[in-house]
């Protein structure tokens, strides 16, 4: 395998810590010396009956010593060298032995360090993960895979409903490297095919007197077993692989096949070609088989015995069968009866026995025609070999399409087609899955755009409410109506909201946490929630793991599940919330594909009611789907569910069977981290006066939204302007900045979103000229995301919909923070 590797002198090695074997010599010589001298010490206090002159003798002893054991080490240099550093060789090993899949390393920055061509290939010379082209919308997933492996050493994962499988290990003598392998099994196919062919299967082919090679879609051989090769060079250490296929074979006047090596002198072949297009090789791959005919037997068309290719079929691992002049089946192979359906194939007589009543006659007129095809002479006696395929359903599973290869025979005996089934249930399957995730991608995607609008008009709405309110006091006949008008715009908030938390655009505020902890807070609200007719049981697990959430999402988690599983309890029954811990071997034995190894807290939310239907159970978590009666739900108690779990970055489930009723796992990940200092709780202040002085200028798009803004400012004594859109207010800036002298705002308050020029563009070029110039954005979209997407410092920001208590309060406080900043640099 070909590998891109940059200059070695240029990698980043580290060295092994070498031995210190210097100082352990000198230890153990300086413990042999006081050993010799306590010992002589202890002698001559027995000898002269008087300890003192003993120890005086141990402290000259040791001085002689010492002095002796430092010239020595001075004089004659016995001191070790320490070992010499060692290249980090592992690195470029584990580079180096990587599949065919594309597979590179990085280092502990991200840094690309080492790639093999197939990643060239697939992803470019400047990709490093988690950013890989076409793979943008599981960045999230690789990073996480990533800062699992820096952990626990490796990591493994599949990319959503996709076939492409991740694998992540951390590396090097240092273990300061990451080797990454991004596959989605078409290199191992490719290999397995090889091997296949190549290794001892191919040896038992040649045994019984096959010789089999595989071709790519040039004709170029592959492999070969080794009495193919021998037959082809003539010599035992020959090689075909790169060879042409068809410059190995020869053919003479009367049409008999042999190898070119053995021309006159070699015995008569007959080929049996085999299209292997499966997807794992190249369109145009085929499987060759050669097996010697004697000269005795050639003439005879029907001296083939079928025993020996029905045989040799049935070793195949694809679905094949032989159809005779006829349109009968003549043979099928057990993976071609898997894939047919047992029941139906073995009573099948025909092909279309096997397919619905619409796909008959496509599949008979196919047999017909590839059965009476007369394909024109080629270098192999029989010309190329016609071969077509045609999307047929069958009897066994009406539902699936699925693809089926007609292709013609010759040299086959009574055999005139040969029949190619793949069961292709699972790649459907998957396909499905696939489907799904980018359904609720794009339906996620309109979710956030509808809510931004959405709060837009609930701005207008709940902003002259409150203008409305500040004329009328409680009493008069028109504050009821006003109230309730309020109210109900605020319920229509609640709903984008819901909408947000969907498509993982709200804000989130997450804390280290407990479960139990979160559950005991909602536990009388769920008592209350479910009523008499209802037992709620809760049950906490040991030894749980903290995890990071926001704990009022969190409970709003709980409490949509304790809803909808009261609703599918309408003559009561129990609910069952419980806590537990799950390690990461019980993750690997769980064998779920889209849940990473790794330690999670899990709750199960599980009832006894009606359960829910198989053909709706993939459809809860989208938006605005419900099976209750109009006007009894909204469709996004379990889509609010959804976003929250996956914004907070952890895995739902959910199991149900009719009758038998419903359950919700979810699982988070542990927190490894350390929990952030308790902040103490400020006592509580009095109401700040909300009156205030200054010049503001307001910057939207929204008429209505404008609208109000202007006004709740002005009553609250700022002096306004506004301006449309971006232009015009950089305009006004620089008109107002040279009316003043130098003068212009307090404070510029932007949208976000604006046609033609944005409001971070906007502000950008406002900070050039008015560096000190406070901002406040306020924005439908969510904090969170603004903030990484927005490159500015000193900003606030205000979510819509707001009320106009809450925009002059947002104001002050941005003047409030820009002053206590200018008078600390001062």
């Amino acid at each position: 395998m070909r590998s891109f590797v940059p200059r070695i002198d240029a990698l980043p090695l580290r060295a092994a810590a070498p031995a210190r074997p210097g100082r352990s010599a000198d230890r153990l010589i300086a413990i042999g010396v006081m050993g010799l001298g306590i010992a002589s010490s202890v002698m001559l206090a027995r000898a002269a009956g008087d300890w003192r002159f003993a120890i005086g003798f141990l402290v000259g002893f040791s001085a002689i010593a010492t002095a002796a054991i430092i010239v020595a080490r001075s004089r004659l240099g016995f001191s070790i060298e320490r070992a010499a550093p060692r290249p980090d060789r592992a690195l470029l090993r584990a580079a180096l032995d990587a599949t065919e899949d594309p597979a590179a390393i990085t280092d502990r920055t991200g840094k690309l360090v080492a790639a093999n061509l197939a990643y060239m290939d697939r992803f470019g010379p400047g990709s490093t993960p988690p950013m890989l082209p076409g793979l943008d919308l599981y960045a999230e997933t690789i990073a996480g895979a990533g800062r699992t492996a820096w952990r626990d050493g490796e990591a493994e994962t599949q990319l959503g409903a996709t076939r492409i499988h991740l694998r992540v290990v951390r590396t090097g003598v240092g273990e300061d490297h990451l080797m990454w392998r991004i596959g989605d099994g078409r290199g191992e196919g490719r290999a397995d095919a090889l091997r296949l062919v190549g290794g001892g299967f191919g040896e038992r082919l040649g045994r019984a007197g096959l010789m089999a090679a595989l071709i790519d879609e040039r004709g170029r051989i592959l492999v070969a077993n080794k009495v193919f090769t021998v037959r082809a060079t003539g010599s035992q250490s020959g090689n075909c692989t790169g060879r042409d296929f068809a410059a190995c074979l020869v053919q003479d006047a009367q049409g008999t096949l042999r190898f070119a090596r053995e021309e006159d002198g070699g015995d008569p072949l007959r080929l049996l070609h085999i299209p292997l297009d499966d997807g794992e090789l190249a369109a145009g791959a085929a499987a060759m088989l050669l097996f010697d005919e004697p000269a005795s037997q050639q003439a005879e068309s029907n001296s083939t015995n079928p025993a020996d290719i029905y045989g040799l079929l049935g070793m195949l691992p694809l679905g094949l069968a032989l159809i005779d002049r006829d349109g009968r089946f003549l043979y099928q192979n057990e993976p071609f009866l898997q894939a047919a359906g047992h029941g139906e194939a073995e009573r099948a007589v025909y092909p279309g026995d096997l397919v619905v009543k619409e796909d008959k006659t496509a599949v008979s007129d196919a047999v017909r025609r590839f059965a009476a095809s007369k394909p024109a002479p080629g270098p192999f006696g029989h010309g190329p070999i016609l071969s077509g395929d045609i999307a047929v359903r069958l009897r066994a599973r009406p539902d699936e399409p699925i693809s089926l290869t007609v292709a013609s025979a010759r040299g086959l005996g009574e055999a005139s087609v040969l029949l190619s089934l793949k069961d292709s249930a699972e790649e459907g399957r998957l396909q499905r899955q696939v489907a799904q995730a980018t359904k609720m991608q794009a339906v996620g995607q309109l979710a956030g755009g509808v809510a931004h609008d959405f709060n837009n008009i609930l701005t207008a709405v709940l902003g002259h409410c409150d203008l409305i309110l500040m004329r009328h006091t409680p009493g008069d006949s028109d504050y009821d109506d006003i109230q309730q008008i309020r109210h109900n715009a605020n319920r229509a908030a609640g709903l984008t909201r819901q909408l947000l938390a969907f498509s993982r655009q709200q804000t989130l505020r997450p804390q280290v946490l407990q479960l139990p902890d979160v559950i005991s807070e909602v536990s009388n609200l769920l008592r209350r929630l479910t009523g008499e007719s209802m037992q709620l049981v809760i049950n906490h697990g040991r030894a749980l793991g903290p995890v990071r959430a926001d704990p009022g999402q969190l409970e709003q988690v709980i409490v949509n599940l304790a809803v909808n599983a009261r609703d599918a309890m309408p003559h009561g029954g129990t609910l069952t919330i419980r806590t537990y811990a799950v390690t990461a071997a019980e993750v690997r034995r769980l064998g779920a594909d889209i849940l990473p190894i790794g330690d999670y807290s899990a709750i199960s939310v599980t009832d006894t009611g009606t359960g829910i239907p198989p053909d709706v159970l993939p459809k809860i978590f989208e938006p605005f789907f419900t099976t209750k009666d109009v006007g009894k739900g909204t469709g996004l108690g379990l889509s609010t569910v959804y976003g929250i779990v996956k914004q907070s970055g952890g895995f739902i489930f959910a199991d149900s069977e009719i009758g038998q009723g419903t359950s919700f796992v979810i699982y988070f990940p542990v927190f490894h981290g350390e929990a952030a200092e308790a902040q103490p709780v400020a006592p509580k202040q009095a109401p700040q006066e909300l009156w205030g002085t200054g010049s503001i200028l307001v910057v939207e798009d929204e008429d209505m939204v404008r609208s109000v803004a202007e006004r709740a400012l002005t009553r609250q004594g700022y002096q306004v302007r506004t301006a449309s859109n971006g232009e015009e207010a950089l305009e006004i800036l620089e008109h107002v900045a040279a009316e003043e002298e130098g003068g212009g705002f307090d404070l510029l308050i932007s949208d976000v979103m604006m046609p033609t020029m944005d409001g971070p563009t906007m502000v950008g070029h406002a900070r050039r000229r008015f560096p000190e110039l406070p901002i406040l954005f306020m924005s439908g979209y969510a904090e969170e995301q603004l903030r990484r997407s927005i490159d500015i410092e000193n900003v606030s920001f205000l979510a819509k919909p707001f009320s106009v208590q809450q925009l002059a309060e947002a104001a002050r406080d941005a003047l409030t923070r820009h002053a206590r900043v200018a008078a600390e640099r001062k």
